[in-house]
């Protein structure tokens, strides 16, 4: 019962507590619209379709820079700045790409510089996911440079951003909020990603990993449409088959060889843990160089010559070195060119704040560990069962799973990029022994690192709300304070000086029908321009606000925000008032609920039935007590 020592002129307030209400939207605000939705996911679709396009036009720019700037031809044909025959010269051209894209980020926007996902993900912790709309074009043409001229990157990281912007632009164009605003980023940066590998389930899964930070129909509808339609457009516009196809296909391997393959990934992980350290060290080495930074990238262009005139496969964006990797059959001289002087170009590269991707690196780099490694295992376990293939697929997918610690991304973009389904097992393993090494070691990862150092908190956990998961009828208080519309306010200022408990800044009216009128404030109850025989009926001005009791604490959470008020009222169908929900009861449930992951305590008893455990130093005794029968 609800108290009946309430001024209600003696009329009693009976509460009956019924779980099988029908559930009622509250707010349209409050709910999720659905035909928003739609709307967000057709401009999602949109977004695709362009950022398609822009990576056929970044690919061929690409081309068209190598071919120029390595065989001094105007083409747009692929090619490689492997091939080149420039000589010592071949120093100078990164370097010169490298100023490039310095004065380009100095006169232009400095967010051109480093990989693009953390830049994505700064914005979208930070600034409401908005993006300068220079970055659209800026972030491909600086990119196409630096890699065109020999940057050891990828052209993945570019187009993830430049679709981010994209779709960022988009957003601040149009009246939405900002979590659409949110959406539609993801949706342009992972189309982007789709677009160039073809791999639209690992694009979904790195922007729930990386991007939104949430898992709900919301997000995840127009994404999934945006990395299909991407994928379309790789489809369209490049090719149909797998990025890095295998010549043949990969035989399920032993449980001797899975013990293997997670072994590795374990070795790969503390890799990975090495491989963030040292690029974010080269970063803090160029910090304090006294020059300004926008001379960075042109010295980090040099470095990456001198590595690439000794190792010309170490240039550019070498999609080609990775397909190679992958067929297990390369000289051992070029993988070990591969492995430690494409990591030295690159981390030198990005070090330095150049334009350019980290997944192609990564994954080269992965790769030719995973060759070594795998040459080593079969040196003296030559029964072990693995494969050259299978090792440098396993090492390149668990390098990025430990840097970036994406680990479902990692796993998935591996079998799609090669079509090999019977890798699972392995690249599972394999990941998941590197993530459990980096997870335990770094704090941060090669995404992360750069925006923590500023200060900004990246989550960690894709829980879901709490609030969500508790229902109002769960915490209301079936005892409370209501007052009749009939009262005047000298009789309720009265009865509440004789109450000793009474600390509300709200109250609920009701008329003498128990049916819900609305709530008044204690400081307009309280307030000296009111008349003493005045009724409180009369105060009420707010918004006539009520939940039902099946409705979630986060509706009612929302509810309170919006209206600025910390209690509400339960009411039935009939407008009757059956509880009180307060911002107490909330904040009791959520202590309640955090109380799971903190509080330590058994649950069955090892004192039953008569028998006891105790133990004395290291012995452990059984003591059977014995029952006499009756």
């Amino acid at each position: 019962m609800i108290k009946n020592n309430i001024l209600n002129r003696g009329i009693p307030i009976s509460i009956s507590l019924k779980p099988t209400l029908e559930a009622e939207n509250i707010r349209p605000q409050v709910t999720q619209n659905k035909k928003r939705l739609l709307t967000i996911a057709l401009l999602a679709i949109l977004i695709a379709i362009c950022i398609s396009f822009i990576a056929r036009f970044l690919m061929d720019f690409l081309y068209f820079v190598t071919n120029v700037s390595f065989y001094g031809k105007a083409s747009f044909d692929y090619v490689t700045p492997a091939n080149n025959s420039l000589g010592l010269w071949v120093i100078i051209i990164p370097a010169i790409g490298g100023l490039i894209v310095g004065i380009m980020a100095l006169y232009g926007s400095k967010a051109i510089r480093g990989h693009g996902i953390p830049e994505a993900m700064e914005q979208i912790l930070t600034n409401q996911s908005k993006i300068k709309p220079t970055i659209t074009y800026l972030k491909p043409i600086s990119s196409a440079i630096a890699i065109g001229t020999g940057g050891p990157f990828g052209a993945e990281g570019p187009i993830i951003a430049t679709g981010g912007a994209l779709g960022s632009t988009l957003g601040q164009v149009m009246k939405i909020t900002h979590n659409e605003r949110k959406i539609l980023l993801a949706s342009g940066a992972t189309a982007g990603m789709a677009a160039i590998f073809g791999t639209p389930i690992a694009a979904i899964f790195l922007a729930i990993e990386l991007l939104l930070f949430e898992f709900s129909p919301r997000s995840l509808i127009p994404v999934a449409l945006a990395c299909i339609t991407g994928t379309a457009g790789h489809h369209f516009l490049f090719s149909s088959g797998p990025v890095f196809p295998i010549d043949h296909l990969i035989a399920i391997p032993s449980n001797k060889a899975l013990l293997v393959y997670s072994a590795l990934g374990i070795v790969i992980g503390f890799f990975s843990v090495f491989v963030t350290k040292i690029v974010y060290l080269i970063e803090d080495g160029f910090e304090k160089l006294p020059i300004h930074w926008m001379w960075w990238p042109a010295i980090g262009g040099l470095c990456v010559g001198v590595v690439g005139y000794f190792s010309p496969r170490t240039l550019g964006v070498g999609y080609e070195n990775i397909t190679d990797v992958l067929s297990g059959s390369l000289p051992m001289k070029v993988v070990l060119g591969l492995c430690f002087l494409k990591f030295i170009s690159w981390a030198i590269a990005l070090g330095s704040g150049t334009s350019g991707g980290t997944l192609a690196p990564l994954l080269t780099i992965g790769g030719a560990t995973g060759i070594l490694l795998g040459n080593l295992v079969l040196d003296f376990f030559p029964d072990s069962g693995i494969t050259l293939s299978l090792a440098a697929l396993v090492a390149m997918s668990a390098i990025f799973a430990g840097a970036s610690r994406a680990l479902l991304t990692s796993i998935i973009f591996a079998l799609e990029v090669t079509g090999q389904s019977n890798a699972l097992l392995p690249v599972l393993a394999g990941c998941l022994g590197s993530y459990i090494v980096s997870f335990f070691i770094m704090e941060n990862t090669i995404m992360t690192e750069k925006i923590t150092r500023r200060g900004v908190k990246t989550p960690d956990s894709y829980e879901p709300d709490i609030l969500e998961t508790i229902s109002v009828g769960s915490v209301m208080q079936e005892n409370g304070l209501v007052l009749s519309d009939e009262n005047t306010i000298m009789e309720v200022r009265g009865w509440l000086e004789k109450e000793s408990d009474y600390n509300s800044n709200y109250f609920i009216i009701v008329n003498n029908k128990s049916e819900f009128k609305g709530i008044i404030s204690s400081s307009n109850l309280f307030s000296n321009h009111h008349e003493p025989d005045k009724l409180v009926g009369d105060l009420i001005k707010r918004n006539n606000v009520s939940i039902r009791i099946d409705n979630s604490l986060r509706t009612a959470v929302e509810l309170m925000a919006s209206e600025n008020i910390d209690l509400l009222p339960v009411i039935s169908k009939e407008n009757i008032i059956i509880g009180i929900l307060s911002y107490k009861d909330i904040i009791s449930a959520y202590k309640s609920d955090i109380d799971n992951f903190v509080k330590k305590q058994s649950s069955i008893s090892l004192k039953r039935n008569g028998l006891k455990i105790l133990v004395r130093g290291n012995q452990l005794i059984n003591l059977i007590t014995m029952r006499k029968d009756k």
